[in-house]
């Protein structure tokens, strides 16, 4: 499996962006897709997931604020992030995860900054 992220940038405190992956190769229809975070000293923390049924999975810290979605095609997911706060700041991975087996994206870069 492979996958392409694209959309990360500079934006404002208070601004928004969207990024997309999209999943090419051998997928299996029972999986889970999602987002990744890692801010420089930090591990690596979940920003949003979305299985196969579309039901959503995200942290404390961005309820209410991002948003994943799924595509007409399935294979590709989004994530809106709204009202981003200087603390989102961090490479961005797209992660597909489907029967034991992690496959991950290249970083899109994040930065949150006035």
């Amino acid at each position: 499996v492979q996958l392409q992220a694209s959309g990360g940038g500079l934006v404002q405190p208070g601004g928004s962006l969207r990024l997309s992956c999209a999943a090419s190769g051998r997928i299996f229809i029972d999986n889970v897709m999602g987002w990744y975070r890692q801010a420089p000293g930090k591990e690596r923390e979940l920003v949003a997931a979305i299985d196969s049924g579309g039901s959503t999975n995200y942290p404390e810290s961005v309820k209410g604020r991002f948003t994943i979605s799924r595509g007409n095609a399935k294979n590709t997911i989004y994530l809106q992030m709204n009202n981003l706060k200087p603390e989102d700041t961090a490479a961005y991975y797209c992660n597909f995860a489907s029967r034991g087996i992690d496959y991950w994206g290249q970083g899109t870069l994040v930065t949150v900054s006035s």
